[in-house]
């Protein structure tokens, strides 16, 4: 195809609406025409062979494809498959006769609005992280998985890790360079072998679905002052029908790079809280090495264009070097310890345990999301439900804590620290979570979370009104919890941080305090 239709096509004639300005958006597989109120998407004819676009049959397909995928989405934004018809130099979009070509139609979307424009200036935050981990929790729930056994094996997982490391491999100038990424490449290896048994588990309870592909801030906008996730991969079904964890992986990878671990962390335990697919955890890191050096190799391939100038490949040299960086620190183990809050509802234990996830990149675990999880409830069940279901039953608060504790030492064998939220206003409550770690020769402390009854009060009428939190305890709640509570033992301090939470902006101070105590 020429450049001739795609100049042809920013005429007004072409169409049978009113246009705007045109502007034209060119990738390496495709190009957008932008007229106003939609825009239209032409592939590009070309085979890359992952990649196959050289016939009109298959560019009708991949039409079709993309606007499938992507109304699972955002049903919208994608609006159908348009013929192009006449001529190269006189088309006309859906005319009559017989079609040369074919453009996805969309609505048009201000490009200012994407998520890694609003990254580079500061403006993204905490409430588009959770709407974007709202949005890829339910459409990775309501995913069927696949039917088709060679589909997301970890045999194709190895080959998709290792193909990157190959292909990356000529295009290196020195022995230091490729000495550092063979050191990767044997990293990646080596884990692909310590998880084939969990990746193949996963593979046969069926986390291996028609997932996005290619989840990154890129493909991720504000449209109608609503997060849109667009551009799934619709030209390579290997590419998507992938584990769950692989592609939530790439979007947190992207948070890192864009140095927003705070914003990857909030998006990690919102997605787990929704979803409860705790089981992702110890495959995180290979996922997340794996997409950065996706990235590496797409840096390195950019560089070898022969219109770039000197200026361009030194800046795609340093990009590669900078995904090899964050894929080298994903290697690397963390520090693993225990956090458990103690106090009634609304002496700020949420509040502060939300803040401490973020600050030390922590999972965090919660009670009343857990226990309503355990009994078949959603976590934004209403508290009637709750009380239907016998949730709050003595009984029901044992298994809630056993069940606790069974997470949080699956998050410290995954290789995470953890916070566990939850009033454990009794000993063999506490004691059940802190020996997880004790047991496991961890560190471990208590956050003995208080505040004056009045803003106690106070918190809990604001939390009520708002009906967005998964806590149902009200005032009268909290009362019968101050009678019940049982306060701690002598050996209990030592191991104890008093919190007054009234008194905190931030957490800041706790988090010196935390790593005075445990990371020193």
């Amino acid at each position: 195809m020429s450049r001739e239709l795609i100049e042809a096509l920013q005429d007004p004639q072409c169409y049978d609406h009113p246009t705007g300005d045109f502007a034209l958006h060119e990738t390496h597989i495709s190009w957008v025409v932008l007229t106003g109120e939609f825009a239209y998407k032409i592939k590009k004819p070309m085979d890359f062979g992952f990649l196959d676009f050289s016939t009109l049959a298959q560019r009708r397909h991949f039409c079709a494809e993309e606007v499938r995928l992507n109304r699972r989405l955002v049903a919208d934004l994608y609006l159908d498959v348009v013929p192009i018809t006449g001529s190269p130099t006189a088309p006309r979009l859906g005319g009559a006769g017989e079609p040369f070509e074919y453009a996805i139609r969309m609505h048009q979307f201000d490009p200012g609005q994407m998520l890694d424009k609003l990254s580079d200036e500061g403006r993204l935050s905490a409430a588009h992280m959770d709407e974007l981990a709202d949005q890829i929790a339910e459409f990775h729930d309501d995913l069927p998985a696949t039917q088709r056994d060679e589909l997301g094996t970890p045999a194709a997982v190895l080959h998709d890790a290792e193909e990157n490391f190959e292909q990356i491999r000529p295009l290196l100038e020195t022995d230091a360079q490729r000495e550092r990424l063979d050191r990767l490449a044997a990293w990646s290896r080596e884990t692909f072998e310590r998880l084939e048994p969990h990746l193949a588990r996963r593979h046969e309870e069926g986390h291996v679905r028609e997932c996005h592909g290619d989840l990154h801030l890129s493909n991720v906008t504000l449209y109608r002052d609503r997060i849109t996730v667009f551009d799934c991969i619709e030209f390579n079904e290997r590419m998507r029908w992938i584990d769950t964890c692989n592609d939530l992986a790439f979007l947190l990878m992207d948070l890192d790079y864009r140095e927003a671990p705070r914003f990857a962390n909030r998006v990690l335990n919102r997605y787990l809280q929704l979803t409860g697919d705790f089981d992702c955890l110890p495959l995180l890191d290979f996922y997340k090495a794996y997409r950065a050096v996706v990235r590496a190799k797409i840096a390195l391939l950019t560089r070898g264009s022969p219109d770039l100038s000197d200026t361009d490949k030194q800046a795609l040299f340093a990009s590669y070097e900078s995904y090899l960086d964050l894929a080298e620190g994903y290697a690397l183990p963390r520090p693993r310890y225990l956090l458990a809050t103690t106090g009634v509802s609304g002496s700020g234990k949420s509040w502060l345990s939300e803040r401490l996830a973020e600050s030390l990149n922590l999972i965090w675990l919660r009670s009343d999301v857990e226990r309503k999880r355990l009994f078949g409830l959603s976590p934004l069940a209403d508290s009637q439900a709750g009380l239907d279901a016998g949730i709050y039953t003595p009984e029901a608060s044992r298994e809630t804590y056993r069940r606790l504790a069974e997470l949080a030492a699956d998050v410290l064998a995954a290789g995470y620290s953890v916070i566990v939220d939850s009033t454990a206003l009794h000993q063999e409550e506490r004691d059940r979570l802190v020996d997880v770690a004790a047991s496991r020769g961890l560190p471990y402390l208590l956050l003995a979370c208080t505040a004056p009854e009045p803003q106690r009060r106070q918190w809990l009428r604001t939390r009520a009104a708002q009906a967005a939190d998964p806590s149902e305890a009200d005032e009268q709640v909290m009362e019968r919890q101050q009678a019940d509570a049982r306060p701690l033992a002598e050996a209990e301090r030592a191991y104890c941080l008093r919190v007054e939470t009234a008194d905190l902006s931030d957490a800041d101070p706790v988090v010196r305090r935390i790593r005075d105590r445990l990371l020193t």
